[in-house]
């Protein structure tokens, strides 16, 4: 049974920094994109940004090129999302995506709110 679960989320001030983390299992997860996506309230979700499989090619949304760092650790089954210079709009419910091929694997997020 594939888990992804999220966890790093909290309240931080507009500036601020957090790291979002994703621990995945049942999966060969070094076969995997992995991605992280976000969904703020009454919005659609989002791509925020994504790494290939071996981690040596990365994409971010133009909202967060620049702050955000997408890194992965194939030893250890994790995908991380470093958050800098948090501003308002990145308020949202953070998922964590697996995809290979045909197969879409989703957590079931973690909240991130950005306000003083």
């Amino acid at each position: 049974q594939v888990q992804l679960v999220e966890s790093g989320g909290g309240l931080v001030q507009p500036g601020g920094s957090l790291r979002l983390s994703c621990a995945a299992s049942g999966l060969t997860f070094s076969s995997y994109i992995m991605s992280w996506y976000r969904q703020a309230p009454g919005k659609e979700r989002e791509l925020v940004a994504s790494i290939s499989s071996t981690g040596v090619i990365t994409n971010y949304a133009i909202s967060v090129k620049g702050r955000f760092t997408i890194s992965r650790d194939n030893a250890k089954n994790m995908v991380y999302l470093q958050m800098n210079s948090l501003k308002p709009e990145d308020t949202a419910v953070y998922y964590c995506k697996a995809k290979r091929l045909t197969n879409d694997y989703w957590g079931q997020g973690t909240q991130v709110t950005v306000s003083s």
